[in-house]
């Protein structure tokens, strides 16, 4: 796969920065894996929850009547979306995850229902992104908007976000701007559903902006890295932010695909840029926004039930047939990898909505509802056999895992209002250590999928940061932001490492190169401390001529740890890029909010 060239900013360097080593300090910590899952009836108005590693414990919350769950806010709320009962109620889940580059923090609570709810005519297509929660109400022609993060504390604030028609359709968020569906005005017969036409950029109020997208018959959408995608009649619709608003990118079906068919059901990967679809009843495809092909066909032998992507390891995703095979698919091959049986089978004849398997992902393990044998089945996911089986009341249907991994602070049990933490020694920090300390760093150090900080300052976010430094400082806060609008200033949004491939995005599109460990450097500074660079050679990367020769790591880190943030240097002039110290755009972790970035730094 090609990766398009990307510009470098003006003077080179990208972030050079710090990292922070977590360290226990004053308070105990244990780290804990947990995994708690929500499970919507087929029947009965409920949803029972429990902690996959210990089931024994429930809770049970009513609804109104059978309710699509989603997890929202990193798994914080979970949203319990009931189409043909017209409400929509909310769950806080009981965890919080806090990431902090080389280790998450975890808060652990009971679950708890928020008593406000949302009430219209059929809520049913949801989004979770950049912190809002938008739900579209089919039949109101409108969507309504929340700050996902208030969701999670409990508040339920909902903005409306108007629309031409009333019709089975979303809106979301690009950028700046919105982009919503677009159904037809002509008139229809009874029941029946206004066709869907396409995608168009409208302002906050519901206004529209531009000409509408063509789409015929939209469903189905996700997002991953810079890329919202929908399914369409035609082909798949991509849309990226730009200065000017959305840019809109039709990729047809290529001519070797199942004719007839299309795709209504899309996942987005959050570790690579990819999405995987549903296309007819017995395929999927894997769709690349950025790399032809971008369309790729995997046949299924039975038709298809449900699938899944893995967050842990985002080459795989899962899907079940109904002959009761899981099937594990390759995204990177685009081909079915391994399967096994883990059920009876469940014919796809009948209505879309019968009760049949819902699956998700919690860490190692498939989690897959089982109507008809009243059991939510654990699915080991290398080997595909069954890990354990934990039997729920009733018809177990729709389902949603939330959780992970991460550190707990002070206490036990589910006692953990709060968190704290140390970054690492506070001589070494500062830049005062001996030559003895210093180690070579691997570039997995580095690993992960990092945004820039360098929006936040110009949009006034970092404001806190700066007040936060003049208290302090010598300088007051206008001075300190005017000294990091030069320091962050960067056009590359974004950076991933994957193994020794580093990854960087300018206005969405990429260009990559391989590196390897070209050694390190120690520098002394004007007041007489010292900091220590960790430079990669690019090794490969002809078809990405423009990747940059040599990357270079500055973070207070002297030794090997994992990085929670860092400033890069990078340029095709190994010395000169030792020279520049007043350009060091910062990066932090993609999967922290703003709130938590401000945080992280008054913290420095």
């Amino acid at each position: 796969m090609m990766l398009r060239p990307l510009a470098c900013a003006t003077g080179i360097s990208l972030v050079l920065a710090s990292h922070v080593m977590a360290q226990e300090a004053e308070h105990s910590h244990e780290d804990v894996t947990l995994y708690r899952v929500f499970v919507g009836d087929h029947a009965a108005p409920k949803v029972t929850a429990f902690d996959l590693g210990d089931p024994v414990k429930r809770w049970s919350f009513e609804t109104t009547g059978q309710a699509k769950l989603y997890g929202v806010d990193d798994g914080s709320a979970v949203v319990a979306v009931q189409c043909d009962n017209d409400k929509v109620h909310f769950i806080r889940s009981g965890i919080s995850l806090h990431s902090h580059g080389d280790h998450s923090d975890i808060d652990i609570a009971d679950p708890a229902a928020v008593e406000d709810t949302l009430m219209g005519p059929r809520p049913f297509h949801l989004i979770d992104h950049d912190g809002k929660v938008v739900i579209n109400f089919d039949r109101g022609g409108y969507a309504e908007v929340l700050d996902a993060h208030e969701l999670a504390e409990g508040k339920v604030e909902a903005t409306r976000l108007p629309q031409a028609r009333a019709h089975h359709g979303y809106a979301a968020p690009i950028g700046e701007a919105w982009v919503t569906s677009v159904a037809s005005d002509a008139p229809v017969e009874g029941d029946a559903a206004p066709k869907r036409l396409g995608l168009q950029q409208v302002k906050a109020d519901g206004t529209p902006v531009g000409e509408v997208q063509p789409c015929t018959g939209i469903h189905g959408e996700a997002f991953s890295g810079a890329y919202l995608a929908t399914g369409c009649d035609e082909g798949i619709l991509t849309v990226t932010a730009g200065k000017d608003g959305p840019t809109f990118k039709m990729l047809p079906y290529s001519a070797d695909l199942p004719a007839g068919e299309s795709t209504g059901t899309l996942l987005g990967s959050k570790a690579m840029q990819v999405f995987l679809g549903n296309y007819g009843a017995k395929g999927l495809v894997v769709v690349d926004p950025v790399d032809e092909p971008h369309i790729r066909h995997i046949n299924l032998p039975f038709r298809r039930i449900d699938f899944a992507l893995d967050a842990a390891n985002a080459r795989f995703g899962y899907v079940l047939t109904e002959d009761g095979t899981l099937h594990q698919i390759d995204i990177l091959d685009g081909k079915v990898a391994k399967s096994a049986r883990v059920t009876e089978p469940y014919s796809m004849d009948g209505h879309w909505n019968d009760p049949r398997p819902r699956l998700a992902m919690a860490g190692d393990e498939v989690v897959m509802s089982d109507p008809k044998s009243g059991l939510v089945r654990r699915i080991a996911k290398d080997t595909l056999a069954e890990a354990g089986t934990i039997a729920v009341e009733g018809a177990p249907y729709n389902l949603v895992v939330v959780g992970g991994s991460g550190v707990v602070h002070e206490g036990d049990g589910y006692d953990h209002a709060g968190h704290a933490h140390s970054h690492g020694d506070p001589q070494i920090y500062a830049g005062y250590f001996e030559d003895s300390q210093i180690q070579d760093r691997p570039l997995s150090d580095y690993a992960g999928d990092w945004q820039s900080v360098y929006p936040y300052l110009q949009d006034g976010t970092l404001d806190p940061v700066w007040q936060h430094k003049a208290e302090k400082g010598t300088m007051d806060a206008a001075g300190y932001k005017a000294e990091y609008e030069t320091g962050y200033r960067t056009d590359v949004e974004r950076i991933t490492i994957e193994g020794n491939v580093v990854t960087f995005y300018k206005e969405g599109k990429p260009t990559k190169g391989t590196y390897a460990y070209d050694g390190r450097e120690t520098l002394t500074y004007k007041k007489g401390n010292r900091g220590v660079r960790f430079i990669f050679r690019k090794t490969d990367g002809d078809a990405d001529a423009d990747a940059p020769q040599f990357i270079q790591f500055s973070d207070h880190g002297i030794a090997p740890a994992k990085a929670d943030h860092y400033h890069l240097y990078w340029g095709d002039d190994r010395t000169a890029l030792l020279e520049e110290v007043t350009n060091w755009p910062t990066y932090y972790p993609s999967s922290l909010r703003p709130e938590q970035i401000v945080d992280e730094m008054i913290a420095h």
